[in-house]
């Protein structure tokens, strides 16, 4: 009876240590998944952000449809240009109404806003010398009257969004050196409680790679049930994220995603196992007096 429940309280000790070191890797590989989402995110956001700057082209008064038509057919064809869309005098009088509530006829007795053709660049376009070879190049057309854009945006997009790039590559590479002292401490402390079984092991003749298996092994399976739970997390709150703001959807890509898990995975898994193959052949040298003096 005193063995059987030695032995239950053997088992259940060694089932919360598996737990409390899954549950401690999980959240530290959860946190340098979400910063290396972040990174790998930060293309799909400067993509996003620089495919949904507007590129105006005010159009003649009297241009006729027909000529509209011409013009985004030749626009489509333009490796430059992701989308048009064309804004009529009518439509431009109504949307400026609704932004600012004031109507400009009560002014003028004619409406005077131009009728214009939105341009949406595709993102290896949005800079300042493409944008002034497309501005050079679609000027020479007599029937737009001028182009606007907002050169201040694009520059300050293209300038944040490549410094907020190298702060992320570098909090990463920072994250990927505690996330390894964190989870090498909690494997230390798990093994530092088996030294005297080591030790025990090596005394009965257990060569060093009998002894090292069980610990490798638990440890593998400790990595990968933690990327597993740091990967679902992850799904969990990118799943959330788009339900919330669907626009983010081409931000937020499976693509990421997947390969920020699979990144977790090999990171958990080897970490674990190289945590634990090091503190094992510490305790594996040590000697049987040394072992009562750490």
């Amino acid at each position: 009876m005193t063995g059987r429940k030695n032995r239950n309280k053997m088992v259940s000790g060694v089932d919360m240590q598996f737990v409390t070191a899954s549950i401690s890797t999980t959240l530290v590989l959860l946190l340098l998944g979400i910063v290396l989402f972040s990174v790998l995110a930060a293309r799909n956001l400067s993509v996003y952000v620089r495919e949904n700057i507007s590129f105006s082209l005010l159009l003649d008064d009297n241009l006729q449809h027909h000529d509209v038509l011409n013009l985004q057919h030749a626009l489509a064809k333009e490796p430059f240009v992701k989308e048009t869309e064309y804004i009529s005098k009518e439509q431009a009088l109504r949307e400026y109404i609704d932004e600012t509530g004031t109507d400009p006829q009560e002014f003028v007795d004619y409406n005077p806003l131009s009728a214009s053709i939105e341009i949406k660049l595709r993102s290896d376009y949005a800079n300042t010398d493409s944008l002034e070879y497309i501005k050079e190049r679609i000027g020479r057309n007599a029937i737009v009257k001028d182009i606007v854009y907002q050169q201040e945006l694009i520059d300050a997009v293209n300038r944040n969004i490549g410094r907020i790039s190298l702060w992320l590559l570098g909090l990463a590479a920072l994250l990927l050196l505690i996330s390894f002292a964190l989870i090498n401490n909690t494997i230390k402390l798990t093994i530092y409680s088996k030294r005297f079984l080591i030790h025990t092991m090596k005394l009965v003749g257990a060569s060093w790679g009998f002894i090292r298996r069980p610990f490798l092994w638990r440890n593998f399976w400790i990595g990968f049930l933690a990327a597993v739970m740091a990967d679902g997390l992850l799904w969990g709150a990118a799943a959330w994220v788009v339900t919330c703001e669907p626009g983010l959807v081409q931000v937020v890509t499976p693509e990421v995603l997947l390969l920020v898990s699979g990144v977790l995975l090999v990171l958990g898994v080897l970490i674990t196992t190289v945590c634990a193959l090091l503190s094992i052949n510490k305790y594996l040298r040590m000697k049987a007096s040394t072992l009562y003096a750490v």
